[in-house]
């Protein structure tokens, strides 16, 4: 389970989180909505330890992240994937040697067999051909740099997996396919997902629970259906502009 406990975040003069919290709990996808600089990848990066709050508290499975040193730190992390808004692939390096990265046990990376046996189950999982593994990123589609992108973030069988804009600058096509995957992951792996997305489509099609934050501030939580159903002005607006729904 991720806690997030009145967390606040200033970069100088800008408050970019200003008293979040929120819970998610072990199994779901939670999807992360709002406009840009509303601190959603912020948010992102302080489950994980790479910014530490100003104020509040991160706590994953009982362990309070801003507090960790760097070794528990490190070993946290072994349970967290962390999809990149881009792919974030090294283009020097094949699709098998960017995926094996993904290999948070040492003893598992310097193992060749059961690496190249990983990133072929990790190919197959986000429907990939095993051949992939043999080519350079500057050689992959947008959409396929973003599974494979997934790939690496599920080498290492995480408890969770935190997506930053898993669909952008993908077409509809491309984006339905990444939707239905980070479905997949949640269903049949048991993945906890936090996904940070513009894509309100995407986020009712995939996530189990959906967050709103709006001015640094999570102002609404609840199901696809809750928001449906809400009559918080916050989120009509939203939903207005991303369904066309005919206002309350």
């Amino acid at each position: 389970m991720i806690e997030i406990r009145d967390v606040a975040k200033r970069f100088g003069s800008q408050v970019v989180l200003d008293g979040v919290t929120l819970n998610i709990e072990d199994g779901e996808t939670m999807a992360l909505l709002g406009p840009s600089g509303t601190g959603k990848s912020v948010l992102l990066k302080h489950i994980i330890g790479l910014i530490r709050p100003d104020r509040g508290e991160v706590i994953v499975d009982g362990q309070h992240v801003e507090g960790l040193g760097r070794k528990p730190l490190s070993k946290l992390r072994r349970t967290i994937g962390y999809v990149f808004q881009n792919g974030a692939l090294f283009d020097s390096m094949d699709v098998f040697e960017n995926i094996r990265l993904g290999l948070t046990d040492p003893d598992e990376f310097g193992d060749p067999d059961y690496a190249r046996e990983r990133v072929a189950e990790c190919l197959e999982v986000v429907n990939l051909p095993p051949e992939t593994a043999k080519k350079m990123p500057s050689e992959l589609s947008g959409g396929m740099r973003k599974r494979v992108g997934i790939s690496r973030a599920i080498a290492g069988k995480p408890k969770y997996v935190l997506y930053d804009e898993p669909t952008s600058g993908l077409d509809p096509v491309n984006s339905d396919i990444i939707d239905a995957l980070v479905r997949r992951l949640n269903d049949d792996l048991g993945v906890t997902g936090v996904m940070v997305t513009h894509d309100v489509r995407g986020a009712f099609r995939t996530a189990d629970r959906i967050a709103l934050l709006t001015g640094g501030k999570v102002i609404a939580v609840g199901t696809p259906a809750d928001f449906h159903e809400s009559t918080n002005p916050e989120v009509r607006a939203f939903l207005e502009r991303d369904f066309d729904l005919e206002p309350i």
